[in-house]
């Protein structure tokens, strides 16, 4: 079999569809609670302080458990894993499914179910990213992950849009209740799904603390893995703007609420442009050095939106941003999922999930705080510029990730072999 007729196939390729689906239903189920319980606590208090302890109902478990939770994973079922930790999110549901009929709920059962939601999320992205490597072969990875990242932008559009129409008909109990069914045919579906490609993990720690350091020390010599995961985190964490666009809309393009959600889907509408070409026509050369450029790119369109006054090209701009962070994304979960030994897997994910979580959240703190020290316009060329200084900086650093050519090129054998 040719290697194009290869990537065609994946779709074919038993469970990998059911598990796509199980993922979409899981995702949709996920950032509709998200939108819903954060809008019908602030419905009940009024009080905006209270949307800051949904965040951190939430943020604070996955931050605790994440390394614990790649450790687990690493040892045990990653199918059984995934599959209790849709369970507990989808009791989660059910809790905030018997609150919402309650005439006066008490809001700690609330938090209460959101650190339960938090802790089920720690165990989720991990499981998710480590068992996709178990169903598909190696040689059609890259496509499913692509196929995989395209559903999650789609999924984070539409599920919040779907949340509030369902919210606006039938308030939480309609809304909680379609979480429940999502959960559940996502739990149905992955039952069916076969684990065709686990390899043996052969992990000799003995203690959780030597696994622990085990992973970090993995992820510290291998310059692929360490490089691919810095520079996500610091080119978002330095260059994100998504914090600043009502600050835009409002003050600078003058296009008020309505202009405000179309700058928000500008990004997300290029991710999915992109991956969607690249879930059907995946490329696999000259990887590294294209991660580089992918990143600059998104840096200058960010330079090009943060000096905009005009609101077509700050859309634009904003739309190039999110086409390049999808080829990055593309490229920086193949090369991690093509440099991790199977046994290694769950540990290096959660750092991955860790990173990835710390970038989004700690971004925006640092787009706020720069907006309020600077104004909005100077933060955001700032940020921007940043990026484009972290790309530079570690294209010099790690020189073996810009020189990948292919995705295989990052094997662990592969660069045993070169050592």
């Amino acid at each position: 079999m040719s290697l194009s007729a290869s990537r065609l196939n994946v779709y074919r390729q038993p469970g990998f569809m059911p598990f796509v689906i199980a993922r979409l239903l899981a995702v949709f189920a996920m950032q509709i609670q998200a939108i819903v319980v954060a809008w019908q606590i602030y419905e009940i208090t009024g009080d905006p302080l209270s949307l800051a302890w949904v965040g951190l109902a939430q943020f604070l478990p996955m931050l605790f458990l994440l390394m614990p939770a790649g450790d687990l994973i690493d040892r045990y079922s990653r199918k059984l894993i995934l599959s209790l930790s849709w369970l507990g999110a989808a009791l989660c549901s059910g809790i905030l499914l018997w609150l919402s009929t309650l005439d006066e709920p008490n809001l700690v059962w609330f938090y209460g179910a959101l650190v339960l939601y938090g802790c089920s999320r720690a165990f989720i992205g991990p499981a998710l990213q480590s068992l996709l490597p178990q169903i598909v072969p190696r040689d059609q990875l890259a496509q499913a992950i692509a196929a995989n990242s395209t559903i999650m932008r789609t999924a984070t559009i539409l599920g919040p849009v779907l949340g509030g129409v369902l919210y606006a008909i039938g308030g939480g109990e309609l809304t909680y209740a379609i979480c429940l069914v999502c959960f559940a045919g996502g739990l149905l579906l992955l039952s069916r799904v076969p684990v065709l490609y686990a390899e043996t993990m052969q992990i000799t720690e003995t203690s959780g603390w030597k696994r622990f350091t085990a992973g970090l020390h993995f992820i510290r010599t291998r310059p692929i893995i360490l490089g691919t995961i810095s520079l996500d985190l610091f080119a978002v964490l330095l260059g994100g703007v998504v914090a600043l666009l009502p600050i835009y809309a409002s003050d600078v393009l003058h296009v008020g609420p309505e202009g405000l959600g179309i700058l928000r889907s500008a990004m997300a509408v290029g991710e999915i442009c992109v991956g969607l070409y690249l879930s059907a026509k995946p490329f696999n050369r000259n990887v590294g050095s294209t991660m580089f450029i992918a990143v600059a790119i998104f840096g200058v369109a960010n330079v090009v939106f943060a000096l905009s006054t005009l609101f077509w090209l700050s859309f634009a701009a904003l739309l190039v941003a999110g086409a390049a962070d999808m080829v990055s994304v593309y490229i920086r979960s193949a090369l991690i999922q093509f440099s991790t030994p199977d046994a290694m897997r769950g540990r290096v994910n959660a750092v991955n999930m860790l990173f990835i979580g710390s970038s989004n959240e700690l971004g925006n703190f640092r787009a706020g705080t720069s907006a309020a020290w600077f104004g909005a316009v100077p933060a955001a060329l700032i940020g921007a510029l940043c990026t484009l200084g972290v790309v530079a900086g570690w294209a010099a650093a790690f020189r073996p990730l810009r020189q990948v050519d292919r995705f295989e090129d990052a094997s662990p054998e592969r660069q045993s072999d070169t050592r």
